[in-house]
């Protein structure tokens, strides 16, 4: 049985490779299996364990959630604090290594951009927090004092 070409004038692509007719470019109407997770295998060689491949994610979401735990138990400015430098740390991490498995989200330079703009936003709130903060930002108080009446 030949196959019959389709609309760009190839092969079916659901024809078998053997058949001496040109192959398609088109994707299959019928998938015959699944392409691996984009992040899978990036760290690591895929013979090693999932989470040994994806230790970046782990140690940034293991950060995370040690500075959410710390907030939730009364301790919001630590807290706080711990879940931005895990996401600076994210980014500095995005741009050493060059494989980070399932850390690669986007483009390098919009993951790096991302996680240092939103880690040191974090850490700067965490660093004027009330009471007591432990950075002074002068034009700060005047500003809330302004916007908050």
């Amino acid at each position: 049985m030949q196959a019959e070409p389709d609309a760009t004038g190839g092969a079916d692509a659901t024809a078998p490779a053997g058949a001496g007719a040109p192959r398609s470019r088109r994707f299959p109407s019928v998938t015959r299996d699944t392409a691996r997770p984009e992040g899978s295998g990036r760290a690591v060689p895929g013979a090693v364990s999932t989470p040994v491949r994806q230790w970046p994610m782990l140690a940034v979401l293991t950060a995370t959630a040690a500075g959410l735990l710390s907030t939730a138990f009364g301790h919001p400015k630590f807290g706080c604090l711990v879940i931005g430098l895990a996401l600076i740390a994210a980014s500095v991490l995005r741009r050493v290594l060059p494989s980070v498995g399932m850390l690669a989200v986007r483009s390098r330079f919009t993951d790096m951009v991302t996680y240092g703009l939103l880690g040191v936003a974090i850490t700067l709130l965490a660093l004027v927090m009330e009471p007591k903060p432990w950075l002074e930002i002068p034009f700060l108080e005047s500003a809330v004092r302004f916007t908050v009446r």
